[in-house]
């Protein structure tokens, strides 16, 4: 353990000639007892606890009494106890009621701290202080008196016997080494909780105590999933996602005369959406952007499979693109389950004509975007045919598009235009058009920027419910006849 300088060890109190409880030592027996220093169904000696942690045995009677009383310890004879697991979902159970009590004695204790935080940011500090030394007993320490501080403003005894019903003093040091990689964060969301109750403003500090502890449970919930099993599948997945990646054109890549920007970000660790880009015979690129119907693996794993049928198509000589989307509609059909099916828009450039021909089957229709004097003309290329893999023998019209100096092309998926707002209402394609006029003596990489911002401020803070994909390019001079 890191030893504490003078001016923290003065700020706790140490055990003294008449014998009161050391808290230091108290603290670090409850964190080390139940996160790993000691196993499950390990049997010890309370005497031998008392020497080692510095503790009188009659304290650690007591303090083994309270943990019986969790559930945490079972009382045995001779003066021993055998430990047990903390059970993960009671003490989540616990913090919900905690939520509960905070927000009731942040509201309630505003009058009595208005003008008279100076104790509180005192624990804030010491809690930075440890925070910085590496100090989890310390901070389990102030951490405690903090909340307990604004506890006993409140004058609610309600709220003081339920807290100390539920043990929370004990609940914090067991679960503070968990989060121990998230406690820079957790120990500044402390700082607005101080502001607000200095100056006064009962609600907001009730809300932000509230917050507090529901992000503390939430750490918590994320600790526990990193353990066994589910330490091992994240593992897998943060594999399967660099898989992933991997499918995706490196950022170096560029096309002859067009400049362009990518993004792409799956709404779980891995997701269905696609973009590629192919180097063609003759000179000609091959641009393609899809979205995979489902999230998650699944998706990911059909998405790789609508990849390689049309590589190992677009690759080889063909003639037109009817037939080339009709044979990887066909391999992708026959190939995976029933329910799959696949947006796809697929596009193949001649830089020395900028003559784009595509086939657009059931993605979101991709808008050029055309600069003209003082505004500029969208122009959608729509789809004329249903999702790749839906029925075998599905007929694809292929159709061109004849792009100009400073054209702008922007493709995109539908995690983009339906993203949402708290009220449920979707960004929406119109909302994209009026960005994109405003935007048409941009560079890609600007576009982008813009789109994501206003998408972001739109959601407000919303999880994000899909895939989103961005291919946004410009015709550049040269590469003409």
């Amino acid at each position: 353990m890191i030893l504490l300088n003078r001016e923290t060890r003065k700020s706790i109190s140490m055990v003294g000639a008449n014998g009161h409880l050391n808290e230091l030592g108290r603290v670090r027996l409850t964190r080390e007892l139940f996160c790993g220093c000691y196993r499950p169904g390990q049997r010890v000696r309370l005497r031998e606890i008392a020497a080692k942690y510095g503790l009188d045995n009659d304290v650690v009677l007591k303090l083994f009494t309270e943990f019986q009383s969790l559930g945490l310890i079972t009382l045995s004879g001779n003066f021993a106890a055998v430990l047990h697991s903390p059970n993960a979902k009671e003490m989540h159970e616990a913090y919900e009621i905690r939520a509960g009590i905070e927000e009731i004695a942040g509201r309630t204790a505003a009058a009595a701290l208005k003008g008279n935080t100076a104790e509180l940011q005192k624990e804030l500090d010491a809690m930075r202080v440890a925070v910085s030394t590496g100090d989890l007993d310390g901070y389990a320490e102030h951490d405690a008196k903090f909340h307990k501080s604004i506890l006993q403003a409140s004058a609610n005894r309600v709220l003081s016997r339920v807290w100390e019903a539920l043990a929370f003093d004990v609940r914090i040091r067991i679960s503070i080494s968990q989060v121990s990689k998230d406690l820079p964060e957790v120990v500044e969301s402390h700082q607005p909780i101080v502001d607000a109750l200095r100056d006064g403003r009962a609600r907001e500090a009730s809300l932000l105590l509230r917050n507090h502890v529901e992000t503390f449970a939430e750490y918590l919930k994320k600790s526990d999933s990193d353990s066994g099993v589910h330490k091992a599948f994240r593992k897998d997945l943060e594999g399967a996602k660099d898989v992933q990646q991997a499918f995706f054109p490196p950022q170096s890549f560029s096309i002859p005369c067009l400049s362009c920007e990518t993004f792409y970000q799956p709404a779980r660790g891995i997701g269905g959406d696609y973009y590629d880009f192919l180097s063609l015979s003759g000179g000609r690129w091959g641009i393609a952007i899809g979205d995979v119907s489902g999230k998650g693996i699944g998706a990911a794993l059909l998405m790789a499979s609508l990849q390689a049928s049309l590589r190992a198509q677009a690759l080889h000589p063909h003639l037109d693109l009817t037939a080339l989307i009709g044979d990887v509609n066909r391999l992708v059909y026959e190939s995976s389950p029933t329910a799959f099916f696949a947006s796809l828009f697929y596009a193949e450039y001649e830089p020395a004509t900028r003559m784009l021909r595509y086939v657009n089957a059931g993605h979101n229709p991709p808008i050029i975007v055309r600069p003209q004097m003082e505004s500029c003309e969208l122009f959608q290329l729509r789809a004329e045919a249903v999702p790749i893999g839906m029925f075998v023998d599905t007929q694809f019209a292929a159709t061109k598009f004849q792009l100009a100096k400073d054209d702008i092309l922007v493709a995109y998926t539908d995690g983009i235009t339906e993203a949402a707002n708290a009220s449920g209402e979707l960004w929406g394609l119109e909302r994209l058009e009026r960005l994109l006029r405003s935007c048409s003596r941009m560079a890609p990489n600007e576009i982008v920027e813009r789109i994501l911002a206003e998408v972001s401020e739109f959601a407000n803070g919303e999880l994000q419910r899909d895939d989103m994909t961005l291919v946004v390019m410009k015709v550049r001079e040269g590469c003409e006849i």
